[in-house]
């Protein structure tokens, strides 16, 4: 994450989801998400906000939890969720790397 705000279709881009799903998801979760609007009205997403979608697509994607389940989760055991998400995420990046270097062989 190197830029201070992105755009929804940026922050949809980064997920690989639809912008309305990260719309509907930021109307779901206004207790975790806190976009700021430009002077058009666009909402502007903070590296912290990129990395919160990024949890809750976690929870509801790969874990199959419900929005309110993952609401539950964030607010009740942060810590352990990120835990578990850091871990996942390095564990996808090492895959991406063996597969990377198999292809190469």
């Amino acid at each position: 994450m190197d830029k201070l705000y992105y755009s929804i279709g940026e922050a949809a881009g980064i997920l690989g989801e639809n912008v309305s799903l990260v719309r509907f998801w930021t109307d779901s979760f206004p207790e975790f998400l806190h976009p700021r609007r430009n002077a058009k009205g666009n909402r502007m997403y903070r590296a912290e906000d990129v990395e919160t979608l990024k949890k809750i697509h976690f929870l509801v994607k790969d874990c199959g939890l419900t929005l309110e389940g993952a609401a539950k989760k964030l607010r009740n055991e942060n810590q352990k969720v990120d835990g578990v998400f850091r871990a996942v995420e390095v564990l996808r990046q090492i895959k991406a790397r063996l597969e990377e270097v198999r292809s190469a062989l």
